[in-house]
């Protein structure tokens, strides 16, 4: 993670010295390109620091901060644009100098934590305490090289994602509904700056909305820890990936609630309060969804959590790259109401996944050629 974040700092201070179209793109690709190590590393590195009684906990608080991000973000960047002694470059120079407050910190305080690599140092510092050539570990034959990145860390992600049917079904889900929230956020420029005629800062303000939305899912994630306990103590510690799933189905109905009254409310004639509020229903929704998605792929895959979480992470930043292209002409021409409602509509259609998730993941987990199934596992599918 941390030689790729270094280089996000350093692309991100290309786009700001940069004078053209052309040096703007492809600064923001490759800064886009090295700032995805973390977002798809930093989930299973957490399953690797905390046990799965913990890790619920601590990806709830990593769910805060990349979904509360996207919403905090605009505000930022308004009131740095409109800033006359700052402007857009500084929303670059900015974010360099945060990412390499990050790699300093992150340098000299997280230490490594994946398993076979602190095996293989133990191996490594044995043998040269005792002389005993004979104590060494599997990892100590992994080279990285070209080859073993092409065929190992870029690869995997993609192999799993077209023949791991939980990563397909779990990635295509969560790229769905991630792709609804991008294009939800192309709507609010629309509603308040354009609709409302509220100025670029004012206009970001009930970004605020989702963003409250978010930390109150904390709420809802924290409350399906005990449950979560009882039934890994009851499986003797293996993890349950579907005991996860619950809190999902509160989620979807939130998100999908949250998408109508928002469409619907709209309107410069209702108070600019119901749109904001609902705005706190999508992002609640989003954040249950999004956080327990992880929390189940990181449960099912454990040592290859980083390669789950790639492919998924690569196929909602797909969806949700494209997504936006799609909703500003569709929001233009159909009109507020009645685009969200379309999302909405789609939303709604996805309340029942969760269920069949519960239902059929265990039977889905079988097929893994990743995650072996523990054979104790079925005893407990009664209790999920």
């Amino acid at each position: 993670m941390l030689p790729a974040v270094f280089c996000l700092g350093l692309f991100s201070i290309g786009t700001a010295v940069s004078s053209s179209a052309a040096s703007i793109f492809l600064t923001r690709y490759f800064a886009g390109l090295f700032g995805s190590a973390p977002v798809g590393n930093v989930s299973a590195a957490l399953g690797d620091i905390y046990d799965p009684k913990s890790r619920g906990i601590a990806i709830t608080f990593y769910a805060v901060a990349v979904i509360g991000g996207p919403t905090i973000g605009p505000i930022i960047g308004a009131a740095i644009v409109v800033n006359p002694h700052l402007g857009w470059r500084w929303t670059e120079y900015i974010l360099a100098i945060w990412v390499f407050a990050v790699f300093v910190l992150a340098f000299f305080c997280l230490p490594e934590m994946y398993a076979p690599v602190l095996l293989k140092r133990k191996a490594q510092r044995m043998r040269k305490e005792t002389g005993n050539s004979s104590l060494y570990h599997p990892h100590e034959q992994m080279k990285l090289d070209f080859k073993s990145i092409v065929s190992k860390h870029f690869s995997r992600p993609l192999l799993m994602l077209t023949t791991e049917p939980m990563v397909t079904a779990i990635a295509l889900y969560a790229s769905f509904v991630y792709a609804l929230l991008y294009g939800t956020l192309e709507v609010f420029p629309i509603v308040f700056q354009e609709i409302r005629g509220y100025s670029l800062v004012v206009s970001t303000l009930p970004f605020l909305g989702l963003f409250v939305g978010v930390v109150a899912a904390v709420g809802i994630n924290l409350a399906n820890q005990p449950r979560y306990i009882r039934i890994l103590d009851a499986n003797k510690g293996h993890p349950v990936p579907e005991a996860r799933l619950p809190p999902m189905a509160v989620g979807g109905i939130l998100f999908a609630i949250g998408l109508f009254w928002f469409g619907w409310t709209a309107d410069p004639s209702i108070h600019w309060a119901s749109p904001v509020i609902a705005a706190a229903f999508i992002g609640a929704g989003f954040n249950v969804l999004f956080q327990q998605c992880v929390n189940f792929l990181v449960d099912v895959y454990a040592l290859y959590a980083a390669s789950a979480v790639s492919a998924n992470t690569f196929l909602r930043s797909v969806f949700a790259a494209a997504f936006p292209l799609v909703a500003r002409p569709m929001y233009h021409n159909l009109g507020v109401g009645p685009a969200t409602s379309i999302l909405a509509g789609i939303a709604t259609l996805m309340i029942p996944v969760p269920f069949i998730f519960m239902r059929y993941g265990l039977a889905l987990r079988r097929k893994s050629k990743f995650a072996p199934v523990e054979e104790d596992e079925d005893e407990e599918k009664g209790d999920v």
